[in-house]
């Protein structure tokens, strides 16, 4: 008999770390959202579920139960063999809880392995997440990165959250660095996975004594801040990190590898090329065509960067402000330890 799980009992056994949860729906369908931390083994692949679809729509369903009992014979072994490979219990979900999701479970189960519908599917999870966002009450202190652009903001974050510190790093959530630039290299993620993403961290986050996160904007590539993050963040703590310039250059070209990009690097500058002085952005442009990317970078933040910087942290309140001026980013971290430690 299929047991089905709602999300409540579905969160309370993931939190335990007693079940794996996963998305039995197409490889798109789960590349675009999903939840966090799920494995794909789908059902059907993208063709498949094209042609299962036009089938449905175009002919009858018929036709289109036979087509997909046909495709789900042919490769049943190694999807049972995928579902048998992972220890422990299992809950599976398609779009809403429907045929995908239940024709799984049932075809695992007479092999003698259990495994959980989530009722509601992926609609109800995304229901969930946004009811959370609506209400979700960040307890602890927020420290907040500021700094110009390649003061290694969110390699500190990610350094700390790699040691155990709690640290929201909202760039890798998005996918996205956040700049003109910020999606070279990267996947960026929709709303739908920012969110979901987003909502664990908080709740995993709920009963630390502080967060550190980048003082970012409202939009981070494709995605908005919710606004509860966005008021916790404008009355958090503010650490002002301030590396020399050739340091921040340094960083970039690190971070951005630029080299491997250099279609896409010409095509974020021609975003912003009219908003630069006409003699500099030819000259950037000069630099970025011929590959000098350290002389671009460095003109791109002392004539566009670093002046946006200034006009939009004018208005600074009177809140205390940490202030880390280094040498370099790894002094920088040090100091940063240092006045997170004060604060639990």
């Amino acid at each position: 008999m299929l047991q089905e799980i709602t999300i409540e009992n579905w969160r309370a056994l993931k939190e335990q770390g007693a079940l794996t949860t996963i998305d039995v729906r197409s490889p798109s369908e789960y590349r675009m959202a999903s939840i966090p931390g799920s494995l794909n083994i789908p059902l059907f692949d993208d063709a498949e579920r094209a042609e299962i679809g036009t089938l449905y729509k175009q002919t009858s369903v018929e036709a289109a139960k036979q087509r997909g009992l046909e495709i789900v014979s042919a490769k049943l072994p190694s999807f049972i063999g995928e579902f048998a490979a992972i220890p422990g219990k299992k809950a599976v979900f398609c779009w809403r809880g429907g045929m995908r999701s239940k024709t799984s479970a049932t075809l695992v189960s007479l092999m003698g392995i259990h495994a959980y519908r989530l009722t509601g599917g992926y609609r109800a999870y995304r229901q969930w997440v946004v009811d959370q966002l609506t209400r979700i009450d960040i307890q602890p202190s927020v420290l907040v990165l500021h700094g110009n652009t390649g003061s290694g903001k969110t390699n500190m974050l990610r350094r700390l959250k790699e040691e155990g510190y709690p640290a929201l790093d909202l760039e890798a959530m998005a996918g996205h660095r956040g700049s003109i630039f910020g999606e070279i290299g990267l996947d960026a993620h929709n709303q739908k996975m920012f969110d979901a993403l987003l909502v664990e961290e908080l709740l995993a986050l709920r009963s630390k004594p502080f967060i550190a996160i980048e003082a970012e904007s409202k939009r981070i590539g494709k995605v908005i801040l919710p606004e509860p993050v966005i008021v916790k963040k404008e009355s958090g703590i503010p650490i002002v990190i301030d590396l020399p310039l050739q340091e921040r250059v340094r960083q970039i070209i690190e971070d951005y590898q630029p080299w491997h990009h250099p279609d896409a690097c010409m095509a974020a500058f021609q975003r912003i090329k009219n908003r630069i002085h006409t003699p500099i952005a030819h000259e950037i442009q000069g630099c970025l065509e011929t590959q000098r990317y350290e002389a671009a970078v460095e003109m791109l933040l002392v004539y566009y960067y670093d002046p946006r910087y200034a006009h939009a942290t004018r208005y600074m309140d009177d809140r205390p402000i940490y202030h880390i001026k280094a040498k370099n980013a790894e002094e920088a971290y040090n100091e940063l330890l240092g006045i997170i430690h004060r604060f639990g």
